[in-house]
């Protein structure tokens, strides 16, 4: 979902952008990066675009950083998602100095931070960040035994994840836990395991996300955002990264936007139009990713029963 730009990753996307722009016939192409919600969102703005204006729409999974370079290149049209201030390199880049990209002005709230079941909580006495320092509180997360005790920070590739290094590193309890990065989804299965055994759970957590619509999750306090206290090197710029930043204080609140091709301004206003005025309330989002990601259900089909069942929605986004 938050994936950091890296020089294998753009040196590799120039064949996924080759593939894009001639293998598509489609009038446009839609981004699919690889969380649930998100693809959810892109097969909801492909049915609406075809049903209301006669268009054919593909869709192509990608990469954040990939995504991007397709709508800079004018071979895929739209990211249905993007995460501020995660991808603000990318933003920065192609919304800012290539003009190619344009961001869509109605953001959903987000939040990010570590976190815990609530029965966990409530039973250890674990609410605040400042508890990762204890190591007799975090004791009960040591699975395997060894004395270190596992916490989940994230994806390798996350932006996120770069930035709880960081801020573990800052709080100080890099040196109390074993601080551990893997696929997203199976966090996620491990947290299920967890919460039906009842049994202790702790981990990067991000919201709007499904997992807050399964479970009962407590974020833990954190002192208020300070950008005096963030100072964020990213590994690709400094071999040093991680001794030079710091991030001390909680994650400024995020904001999810829809991102897309400036180039459809010109080719098919009325799909821009669309794009600028289109709103997608939070739950939405979180509800999104529990019916894929938890109860199975085919992206297709569940964009298309959404579109029929949120009628004034999608209205808002014709008729603005």
């Amino acid at each position: 979902m938050m994936k950091s730009v890296t020089k294998t990753v753009l040196a590799t996307s120039a064949c996924a952008l080759a593939a894009v722009s001639t293998a598509s016939a489609a009038d446009l192409v839609l981004g699919v990066p690889n969380w649930p919600a998100a693809n959810a969102t892109a097969n909801i703005l492909k049915v609406v675009i075809e049903d209301n204006f006669g268009l054919e729409v593909e869709l192509q999974n990608g990469t954040n950083p990939i995504i991007f370079e397709a709508m800079d290149a004018g071979s895929m049209h739209l990211h249905p998602e993007v995460w501020m201030p995660n991808q603000q390199n990318l933003h920065d880049r192609y919304v800012g100095e290539n003009k190619s990209v344009v961001m869509n002005t109605n953001p959903v709230q987000a939040v990010q931070g570590m976190c815990v079941p609530t029965y966990v909580a409530e039973e250890y006495d674990i609410k605040s960040i400042e508890d990762l320092t204890n190591p007799e509180k975090m004791a009960i997360f040591d699975k395997d035994g060894n004395g270190k005790p596992e916490v989940w920070i994230g994806a390798p590739g996350w932006a996120s994840t770069v930035i709880e290094r960081i801020r573990a590193r800052s709080y100080g309890y890099d040196e109390v836990m074993d601080l551990q990065e893997y696929d997203g989804s199976v966090a996620w299965g491990a947290l299920g395991t967890a919460v039906a055994a009842n049994d202790p759970w702790i981990g990067f957590c991000y919201d709007p996300h499904f997992i807050f619509v399964a479970y009962d999750l407590t974020i833990l306090e954190e002192p208020a955002h300070d950008p005096a206290t963030w100072t964020i090197i990213q590994p690709t710029d400094d071999p040093a990264w991680l001794e030079k930043s710091q991030a001390s204080t909680a994650w400024k609140g995020a904001t999810l936007h829809l991102h897309y091709a400036a180039n459809v301004r010109e080719n098919f206003p009325e799909v821009a139009a669309m794009f600028d005025a289109y709103k997608m309330p939070s739950e939405a989002l979180s509800e999104m990713g529990y019916a894929l990601s938890v109860q199975g259900v085919d992206a297709a089909d569940f964009a298309r029963d959404w579109v029929a069942s949120n009628e004034e929605v999608v209205l808002g986004w014709l008729t603005n």
